[in-house]
């Protein structure tokens, strides 16, 4: 008897229900769309724009997000995104282990009107690449060592996966372009969301494999090349490696191409000039963040590509770069630091060098304010980095001479 009455309530409202649906289906205008309208998500030239860009998944810039150290490791890409959550060798003030999901949040609003980079004439976004959010490396806050090798391991997986894209012709002469790896393959670039700035040891450690000692664009207000007798006492062999002497074991590992790295930014008490005689022996360059005072961003951008030249270049971005009044939320501020202006023009000035990964670090959400400034100018860097990236392939014409 229950049963039959159940069977007759369903039957009931299932007709009810079909009436309701037929009722709307009646009440709907000619033309109406059932569904909201979505936006293109890279809307080019006159495309629809404003979308909403504060719905959904949290991913830089609103990215493809694809498990590429999971079940989607098949799916090819020619610019990663990857984080790093590792701050347990930092000096000061901890909590850059959530800069990664920070700098997403702050990278929301990089598409709001479309994506075009004005002043660099190119839209990172539908220039012809295949860019995804990896998400992040697994990395474990107990065990520094374990947590260096499970980055370095982490990116070299995505370092060594064929590229979405086939490297093009060479926009000047037509001719093939070959890669510029020592190993003679194409490569992805992978950008690292850190993290302290420790994770750029395992990272150089994973460039190498691909391309050798390489040469590095460093913007910090910190030398990071200290020895570590100096930086910490180093108690222990694993204390030894931390955010602030990363730069001296890369150099002793030969992983830094001497002579042509180049800090930027540089405002750092030192314990002695000495710090400074180390700095030249890891092989960098230096650019004081005062320099810009005299020589501005057009002396600091000349004296950036003299040092490089033509080679290859690894990124490496401190947020700590730019001044705590506009970027507050990281490990060890200083004042006296470039604006995020200055920054970005700088780093637009890098047009047409071959930047073959990056990273930015040392962003720490939790120091923060509720304007999220530092973590909108991290992603803000960062849109400035792959505009460039996407503008110069990694390939170089070989001579038939």
């Amino acid at each position: 008897m229950v049963r039959a009455s159940f069977l007759v309530l369903s039957a009931f409202f299932l007709q009810l229900c079909a009436a309701h649906e037929d009722h709307d289906r009646d009440q709907i205008p000619m033309g109406y769309v059932r569904f909201p309208y979505q936006a293109k998500l890279y809307p080019g030239d006159n495309d629809v724009t404003a979308d909403s860009v504060f719905s959904g998944i949290t991913t830089f810039a609103k990215l493809p997000w694809v498990k590429c150290l999971g079940s989607e490791k098949n799916v090819p890409f020619d610019i990663a995104f990857i984080g790093a959550p590792f701050d347990t060798a930092t000096s000061y003030r901890p909590g850059a282990r959530f800069g990664p999901s920070g700098i997403r949040a702050g990278s929301r609003r990089l598409t709001l009107y479309g994506g075009y980079n004005v002043p660099l004439e190119v839209n990172p976004f539908l220039a012809g690449l295949k860019i995804v959010d990896c998400g992040d490396i697994p990395v474990t806050p107990y065990d520094n060592a374990h947590a260096i090798k499970q980055i370095e391991d982490g990116h070299k997986e995505l370092l060594h996966r064929v590229p979405a894209s086939a490297l093009p012709n060479d926009t000047a002469t037509g001719k093939p372009l070959v890669p510029l790896s020592v190993d003679g393959k194409h490569h992805p670039r992978i950008i690292t969301l850190g993290g302290d700035h420790t994770i750029v040891l395992p990272l150089l450690r994973s460039i190498s494999s691909a391309y050798g000692p390489i040469s590095v664009i460093h913007f910090d207000s910190h030398l990071d090349t200290w020895k570590p007798s100096v930086f910490g006492g180093a108690p222990s062999e694993q204390a030894a490696i931390n955010h602030g002497t990363y730069f001296y074991w890369a150099s002793k590992e030969g992983l830094i191409k001497n002579g042509s790295s180049i800090h930027g930014a540089i405002r750092t008490t030192l314990s002695g000039p000495a710090d400074y005689e180390n700095d030249d022996d890891a092989g960098f360059q230096r650019i004081e963040a005062r320099e810009i005072d005299t020589i501005g961003t057009d002396g600091i951008i000349k004296k950036i590509r003299e040092t490089v030249g033509e080679s290859p270049v690894y990124l490496s971005i401190d947020i700590d770069s730019i001044d705590p009044a506009f970027a507050p939320a990281t490990g060890t501020p200083e004042t006296g630091g470039w604006s995020t202006r200055e920054l970005r023009t700088i780093l637009r000035g890098l047009d047409g060098l071959k930047i073959v990964s990056a990273d930015i670090v040392e962003v720490a959400p939790a120091y923060d304010t509720n304007a999220e400034l530092t973590t909108m100018a991290a992603a803000d860097v960062l849109y400035e980095v792959i505009s460039v990236m996407a503008k110069t392939p990694l390939g170089k014409v070989i001579n038939a001479n």
